[in-house]
């Protein structure tokens, strides 16, 4: 029986063994077949570099008409893959002067290069942001045993940052002229020669779009039963007529609605939410209402390596209603200012500036604007926007003063009230709050300051609203509870006093 048991253990044994070397004897075989295959090789290797999802420059190819084999499209976009894929981790290799994920995209030859630039500015304490945000580039020639392809990039804009001991020593947008050489390697097209040619600042000559049929009289608008998710599920075109009809017959001729990045689909925009954005400016027409469109609502990385992400973004939805009767204007961004401390002014008010670049260069009619929270920053690129946009919840007896100082700094453009109102909550979580009489006490008051001083305005809000999420003012509850009762009208549906004061 021992004996017996012996065997059997020593079969189990050698079967596992068979087993076992099969086994990975199976996966190297996978492994050489995975990366044969053109596979995308970070994932597979679990690198840090993320691929062209994370980048996206526009890119327009000339005809091609190049020497030699012509080239097919499939080719064409997995050169082009693998073009971007090699300026996204030389950017990154910049940026925290490690040499991960060169040499999947550049020769033996051309990455000595970048390994000699990287531990020169790492023993320099240099380190530098870029990021390209267009490419041009033409087919020169395509070997014709498909191993070789030279391609001219003209015009390339590109955006740089350059930091020595973490201080900014320069800021820079130039566009360039490069000259490349690709060689197919094990599937992909690995960068062996890069020349650029020549370098010129780069002015993007946005002009100034006329603003003199200007005059906004409106409300910032949400649903008041899916307030910050006006585009969600319970999306309803009956609700938003209804309210447009209040808005209207109040005497108000605008709304300001609100596009919330992720919520939208982030550089990927979700045709549904288009499609219910598309029927909201339909409604807005419909009711003889013009639309302030905001932008980038609840989004906060303006690091540069997502700013072709962000501007793919705003392009398709800018392409998608630009044409729409009912669009007045676009607000790139509302209350950017309130990042700066978190996110360093200088980032926030280069990746506005650039964005601005972006808009007008997708729409050059319809004016542009910025929704500052504060007098204060209100003429931060003023010569850049169309109008300027800046909201005011401060002490009334304060805004005359502001406006005057505003109009001394920036003397020559429309000003719009964007955002302002009173809460009429007291309560338990603040029992020294205003009543709905206080509320129309200052709503009273600022519309006679808005006549005075000949502004233009949008009041906050419509509706008060049942829940507001925490996302909007954190988790406190004497704040929800205040933010909950900015509205003209009341959970129930009934005017309030200040009613009588929504429009002027």
């Amino acid at each position: 029986m021992v004996g017996l048991n012996k065997n059997i253990l020593r079969s189990i044994l050698i079967a596992s063994y068979i087993m076992i070397v099969a086994l990975i004897i199976s996966g190297v075989s996978a492994l050489f077949s995975y990366l044969n295959t053109g596979a995308d090789r970070s994932t597979m290797l679990h690198t840090e570099i993320q691929k062209v999802e994370q980048y996206l420059p526009k890119i327009d190819w000339e005809p091609l008409q190049n020497e030699g084999r012509s080239m097919d499209n499939q080719t064409l976009n997995a050169l082009q893959s693998n073009y971007l894929d090699a300026w996204y981790v030389k950017q990154i290799a910049y940026k925290t002067n490690k040499p991960a994920g060169i040499k999947d995209y550049y020769t033996d030859s051309a990455r000595e290069n970048l390994y000699s630039f990287i531990e020169l500015n790492k023993a320099e304490d240099i380190t530098i942001e870029a990021t390209t945000l267009k490419h041009n580039p033409t087919l020169e020639f395509f070997s014709e045993d498909g191993q070789m392809a030279v391609i001219t990039d003209r015009n390339v804009i590109e955006y740089k940052r350059v930091f020595k001991a973490e201080k900014v020593i320069l800021e820079t947008t130039e566009t360039s002229n490069y000259k490349m050489v690709f060689l197919l390697e094990d599937g992909f097209w690995r960068i062996r020669h890069l020349v650029k040619e020549q370098a010129e600042t780069y002015d993007a000559k946005s002009e100034p779009i006329s603003v003199d049929d200007l005059n906004i009289k409106g409300i910032n608008y949400y649903p008041q039963a899916n307030p910050w998710n006006m585009f969600g599920a319970e999306f309803s075109a009956d609700t938003i007529s209804k309210d447009f009809k209040i808005i209207k017959d109040a005497g108000l001729n605008s709304v300001r609605l609100f596009v919330q990045y992720e919520d939208f689909g982030k550089e990927h925009v979700n045709p549904k939410k288009l499609e219910k954005l598309k029927k909201t400016l339909d409604l807005a027409e419909a009711h003889h209402l013009k639309v302030v469109l905001t932008l980038f609502d609840f989004y906060g990385d303006y690091s540069v390596m997502s700013w072709t992400l962000n501007q793919r973004h705003a392009e398709i939805i800018i392409e998608a209603v630009k044409d729409h009767s009912a669009l007045l204007a676009w607000d790139i961004k509302n209350e950017p200012n309130l990042d700066f401390e978190s996110r360093q002014k200088a980032v926030v008010i280069a990746w506005l500036d650039n964005m601005i670049d972006l808009v007008k260069s997708v729409d050059n009619i319809h004016p542009v604007t910025i929704g500052w929270s504060n007098t204060q920053s209100a003429s931060i690129l003023k010569d850049k926007v169309d109008f300027i946009s800046f909201h005011y919840y401060e002490d009334l007896e304060h805004l005359d003063d502001a406006i005057k100082t505003m109009k001394t700094k920036i003397p020559n453009k429309p000003l719009v009230l964007q955002e302002f109102g009173l809460s009429s909550y007291s309560g338990f979580w603040k029992p020294f709050g205003s009543s709905d009489e206080d509320q129309a006490n200052y709503h009273k008051k600022i519309q006679e300051q808005i006549a005075a001083n000949n502004l233009q305005f949008m009041s906050w809000t419509l509706y008060d609203f049942t829940d507001v999420p925490t996302d909007v003012v954190g988790s406190r509850p004497w704040r929800r509870n205040t933010q909950k009762h900015f509205g003209f009208i009341d959970k129930n549906g009934a005017k309030k006093a200040s009613f009588k004061y929504i429009s002027n």
